[in-house]
C-alpha cells in the first residue's frame, strides 16, 4: 500500500531533454502518460512539468539548476527510484505551493464537492491524491459521513472544516492525514477510529489546552496526545469502541467497557498509568448512545471520559476518576 504523498529529490541537473527521455518516455510506454501544460505558475526559478496518465493518475516535476522534485500518485520512473523522500514542509516553498495547486485543482475538478471545504481539502491532500487512497479517502467523507451515524455528508465535512481552519494541526499535517490510511477500499471501523483522534483533539482545544500528537513514553508506545496550558501537562489515549450492531458484544455498554479494557490492557498498561483514556463514543446511533448514558458504565480505566459528539458541534459525555483536564467548556458533562 503506497504512502501519503511525498516529494522525491534528485540532486542532479536536468535539462528538457532527460525530462523527456527519462521520464516521459518510460511513463508513456508503461501508463499511457502525456506531458500538458502545467495549471499554475510556480513563480521563482524553477521549470515545472505535469504529466497526466490514461489511468487517472497525475504526477508533478520541478527543476533548476541545483536538482529537482518529483511528486506522483503513479508509478516511479526508474531514473528517480533511489533518491530521498521528503515532506511538504521540508521542501522549497515555491514548490510545495506550486504542487498544492496543481493537486488541489486536480481534486477539485475530480470531486467538486470539496471545493465547499478548502482547509479540509488542502489537510488531508497528501491521502486524497494519493496512489492507492485517493478513492477510498475522499468516499469516506462523501459517501460514509467521515464516521458519523444518521448524518449527511455536508454537516459531518463541515464540522471537520471548521475544526481544521482553526490551523492547530497544520503543524502535524503529515502525521495526522496519514491516520485516515491509503488503503483501497473504504474500511469504515479503521477509519472512523482515525477520525475519533481529530474530535479529541477539538475537545481538548475547546477546553481550551494545547494539543500536540503522537507522544513518544518511555515504553517504546506512542500516546495520541499531550494536552498542555500553564498549568497542565496531561496525556491522552483515544479508543473509538465499534457501534453494537457491527460487533459480537451483546450491546452498546459491553461495546463501551469491551474496546475500553483492550487499550487498558494494552498501551495504557505498559505505560504503567497517568493518562487519560479518552472514550469516543460518537459512531453510535441515539438509541445506543441513550443505554451508555443512562448507564454510565464503568471503562476498567481511571481517570477516562466517555463521551459522544454530533456533527452539530453538540458533546455530551461523563468522566470516571479524578481527570486532570478542566472540560466543562467542551464537554456537557453529565450528572
Amino acid at each position: 500500500m503506497a504512502r501519503p504523498l511525498r516529494f522525491r529529490y534528485s540532486p542532479a541537473s536536468w535539462s528538457e531533454e532527460r525530462v523527456r527521455h527519462e521520464i516521459l518516455q518510460p511513463l508513456r510506454s508503461n501508463i499511457g502518460a502525456r506531458a500538458v501544460a502545467p495549471r499554475f505558475d510556480i513563480g521563482a526559478d524553477w521549470e515545472t512539468h505535469r504529466f497526466e496518465m490514461q489511468n487517472g493518475d497525475v504526477a508533478l516535476f520541478a527543476r533548476n539548476d541545483e536538482g529537482a522534485y518529483w511528486m506522483g500518485n503513479t508509478e516511479t520512473p526508474s531514473s528517480l527510484w533511489k533518491t530521498d523522500k521528503f515532506g511538504w514542509r521540508e521542501i522549497p516553498y515555491h514548490v510545495s505551493r506550486w504542487a498544492q495547486r496543481e493537486l488541489l485543482s486536480t481534486l477539485h475538478e475530480e470531486d467538486p464537492w470539496l471545493a465547499d471545504y478548502p482547509h479540509l481539502s488542502w489537510f488531508f491532500l497528501p491521502v486524497f491524491m494519493s496512489k492507492d487512497g485517493r478513492e477510498s479517502t475522499r468516499a469516506f467523507f462523501g459517501e460514509h459521513a467521515a464516521g458519523f451515524p444518521d448524518a449527511g455528508r455536508r454537516e459531518t465535512t463541515g464540522f471537520f472544516e471548521d475544526f481544521l481552519s482553526t490551523g492547530v494541526l497544520d503543524e502535524y499535517r503529515h502525521v495526522m492525514s496519514g491516520k485516515l490510511g491509503t488503503s483501497d477500499h473504504v474500511d469504515r471501523v479503521r477509519m472512523s477510529a482515525a477520525m475519533a483522534e481529530f474530535i479529541a483533539a477539538k475537545i481538548l482545544t475547546d477546553a481550551g489546552y494545547d494539543v500536540e500528537p503522537e507522544i513518544e513514553v518511555t515504553t517504546g508506545h506512542s500516546l495520541d496526545f499531550r494536552a498542555e496550558d500553564e498549568n497542565t501537562n496531561v496525556l491522552v489515549e483515544v479508543t473509538r469502541p465499534q457501534p453494537p450492531i457491527n460487533r459480537a458484544a451483546a450491546g452498546p455498554v459491553a461495546a463501551v467497557r469491551d474496546t475500553a479494557e483492550t487499550k487498558t490492557n494494552g498501551q495504557l498498561a505498559e505505560h504503567g498509568g497517568g493518562a487519560v483514556l479518552f472514550v469516543d463514543c460518537s459512531s453510535f446511533r441515539d438509541d445506543a448512545w441513550n443505554a451508555v448514558r443512562a448507564e454510565q458504565p464503568d471503562v476498567r480505566h481511571r481517570p477516562a471520559v466517555v463521551y459522544r459528539v454530533r456533527p452539530d458541534g453538540r458533546v455530551e459525555g461523563y468522566t470516571k476518576g479524578r481527570v486532570p483536564l478542566d472540560l466543562a467548556g467542551a464537554i456537557d458533562i453529565l450528572n
